[in-house]
């Protein structure tokens, strides 16, 4: 059954009062999008920031008459108040194909390869190498499927790592994509932290779908993860959490052990270096599509 899309572009204030207008039209969800390229890389923590031109969809069942929608979605917009200097957004209807949405986006996801050993595939697709390691890995809601660079990147830093029996923190677990494939590089164990519980639960699963058992994983919120003196620790974050939290990393690593950290743009890589440096002898960072990783060995303590 093909469904109908009416958008409209606006500006972030008047964004609650068209999605508002929408709904009372009769649609079954309202998405944001942003209409000019425009990144929001850090919000402030509690708050959704929207962009400078945001385009506010509405989709409605193939059933509605979108003539007379559209007709109900401008009458009511005529009552809302506007300075003379604001012109009314405009409405714009649209037919979607009608197409398995659940197959477009299986089809989108495929086997990716980091480094020269490791492998992250979706679970409806045959492994391309079956003697590499391979992670099965699932889209899901906990970030994470080596998709985005800084994953790719930190996936990338652990297949060139002997990782062999080692004891390994994921600070920021989400999907849990760097602990398990730490796992099987041969770590020892993963301690797995993260402030989602659903995260948690996400590293869980996709830990069992990897054969694993849960004695090599644990998961814990950050409040009650106990002390664990890491060889390599994995925090891929936010940049302004990474400084907040540098002592709480470093403390968490042994002397001689390794820190990985992603999540940060390349303008942030000098303080970030600057607040490690502390602590740790930093690598030169990698880098990939304006994002950067940063890595470094703990020193000895005085």
């Amino acid at each position: 059954m093909p469904w109908l899309q009416i958008k409209v572009s606006i500006q972030p204030e008047q964004a609650e009062t068209y999605e508002d207008l929408l709904l009372a039209a009769g649609c079954a969800a309202v998405t944001y999008q942003d209409a000019a390229d425009q990144p929001i890389f850090e919000p402030d923590l509690g708050t959704t920031p929207l962009w400078n031109t945001t385009v506010v969809t509405g989709l409605f069942a193939a059933e509605h008459d979108i003539q007379e929608t559209l007709q109900l979605l401008q009458a009511a917009q005529q009552q809302m108040d506007t300075t003379a200097d604001t012109p009314r957004p405009e409405f714009k209807a649209e037919i979607l194909e009608d197409k398995d949405w659940e197959r477009e986006w299986m089809d989108h996801y495929h086997p990716m390869q980091f480094g020269k050993r490791l492998w992250v595939c979706p679970s409806w697709r045959d492994v391309p190498e079956p003697d590499a390691v391979n992670l099965m890995l699932d889209p899901g809601l906990a970030f994470g499927t080596g998709t985005h660079p800084t994953t790719a990147l930190c996936l990338e830093w652990l297949d060139g790592q002997p990782l062999e029996e080692l004891q390994v923190v994921d600070y920021g677990c989400g999907s849990g994509i760097l602990g398990i494939a730490a796992l099987l590089l041969g770590a020892r164990h993963v301690q797995a932290v993260d402030i989602d519980p659903q995260a948690l639960t996400a590293t869980r699963d996709n830990l069992e779908r990897n054969g694993l058992s849960p004695d090599q994983l644990d998961t814990w919120l950050p409040l009650q993860a106990p002390m664990v003196k890491a060889d390599v620790l994995v925090a891929n974050i936010l940049a302004g959490p990474l400084a907040e939290l540098a002592p709480t990393l470093a403390e968490r690593v042994k002397p001689g052990g390794k820190i990985l950290l992603s999540g940060l743009l390349s303008q942030q890589a000098d303080e970030l270096i600057s607040v490690y440096s502390r602590w740790f002898d930093m690598d030169p960072p990698g880098e990939r599509e304006g994002w950067i990783r940063l890595s470094g060995v703990r020193r000895q303590e005085d």
